[in-house]
């Protein structure tokens, strides 16, 4: 997991083999997004703002599970 300068995400990491995106949210909240391309990765990680990045990109787009 690598640590965000992010109002709204904590945390990010990603696993290239499954395409699993983990994101930790400010509160403890962790969700696993699936099947997640590198390519929106890469853009999560060099996003101006990486909220916004995740709502418009990532939110609502791929299927997920809350994990704590």
């Amino acid at each position: 997991m690598i640590t965000v300068q992010s109002s709204n995400l904590a945390s990010v990491g990603y696993n290239p083999w499954s395409g699993t995106l983990t994101i930790e949210f400010h509160g403890g909240r962790v969700y696993q997004y699936f099947n997640v391309p590198f390519a929106v990765y890469l853009g999560l990680m060099t996003a101006d703002s990486h909220g916004s990045y995740f709502a418009a990109n990532i939110r609502d787009q791929y299927q997920f599970r809350r994990i704590r």
